[in-house]
């Protein structure tokens, strides 16, 4: 059984996988998608995407992060992966699912699911390129609009040469509104010969035993619901091994709260990125946990580091308290 970490835009970045694997559970993480046009990306930017590689390919918990490509120019693309691989990615991931209208408008990601021949040769492009030791991987949704292609373009990912397929079950159009349609994954996974990885609306443990049964992967990739319940990949790895899934109580997680903030400031001390991403957390896990919902407020209108910092401080010393 595979627990991976979602390559979601924007939001897990290389300190929140960072993070994220520190805590434990995650067997595999991936990146953030690295989007390939017209240019060939330089050193400096494969590691300012993904500094990872500057480690061997993994984070500082020793977790190994994949290099996940969007685009839909197969000989850009070929040209891109093979340079990821000199500079040190183990693993090239395919993206055929991100729903950012930005993206589908430039022919990436999702609305690539519309042309199952042109991911197939994509795939087929890749995989004949890079070396036989570097494994190649896609995602991708149920399609655009509806899911009339969906085990076609399964099959075009499958046949072009790929060795693993992560399906989030929903379309394009349907975005991230629940439910996710599990079901399909099953239907996709019955219908190749590669593993296919589950993803969609997994918040808890209960959801990932449900999607497990629902799909019957052995593989499961954690998106928002490892944001919102950081401690969620731990869990899932004590129930797999047989003992009981203990939560993590509030006082633990502020530990990681302040330490995440002590990463986004080693990584960028100098402008807003270190507040702003605390804050886009915080808002996230208010959903599930009210002394987050506390700590936002109380740093909400707050835009000076220091100042954060020793509001951070202060409240993991008094959930510390509490839990004495």
């Amino acid at each position: 059984m595979q627990l991976i970490l979602a390559p979601m835009q924007g939001l897990v970045d290389d300190v929140m996988r960072d993070l994220l694997t520190r805590i434990g559970g995650f067997d595999e993480c991936v990146s953030e998608f690295v989007r390939i046009t017209h240019t060939v990306h330089s050193r400096q930017t494969w590691l300012k995407h993904i500094p990872e590689l500057a480690r061997g390919g993994k984070t500082p918990a020793g977790v190994p992060c994949t290099v996940q490509l969007l685009g839909s120019d197969a000989e850009n693309m070929t040209v891109n992966a093979l340079e990821a691989v000199r500079f040190g990615a183990a693993k090239i991931d395919l993206n055929f699912g991100c729903p950012a209208p930005t993206v589908n408008k430039h022919q990436g990601g999702a609305v690539l699911l519309k042309e199952p021949e042109r991911i197939f040769q994509i795939v087929k492009a890749l995989r004949q390129a890079l070396p036989e030791t570097v494994p190649l991987t896609a995602k991708m949704r149920l399609g655009y609009e509806n899911t009339n292609r969906a085990l076609e373009c399964a099959a075009a990912i499958a046949e072009g040469g790929a060795c693993g397929l992560t399906v989030h079950a929903r379309t394009k159009i349907q975005g991230y509104e629940p439910p996710a349609h599990w079901d399909w994954i099953r239907r996709i996974r019955e219908a190749v010969a590669i593993p296919v990885t589950a993803n969609g609306d997994v918040f808890t443990l209960e959801d990932y035993q449900d999607i497990k049964a629902a799909s019957g992967c052995q593989s499961v990739m954690l998106g928002r619901g490892s944001v919102i319940r950081p401690d969620l990949a731990r869990q899932i790895k004590q129930f797999e091994r047989g003992e009981t899934a203990v939560s993590a109580d509030f006082a633990e997680i502020a530990g990681w709260i302040r330490l995440f903030f002590d990463l986004c400031l080693a990584k960028e001390a100098d402008n807003k990125y270190p507040v702003a991403r605390l804050k886009q957390w915080l808002g996230m896990m208010k959903k599930e946990f009210l002394q987050a919902q506390v700590l936002f407020d109380e740093i909400r209108t707050v835009r000076e580091a220091d100042e954060v910092k020793r509001i951070l401080e202060n409240f993991e010393k008094q959930q510390l308290e509490l839990c004495r």
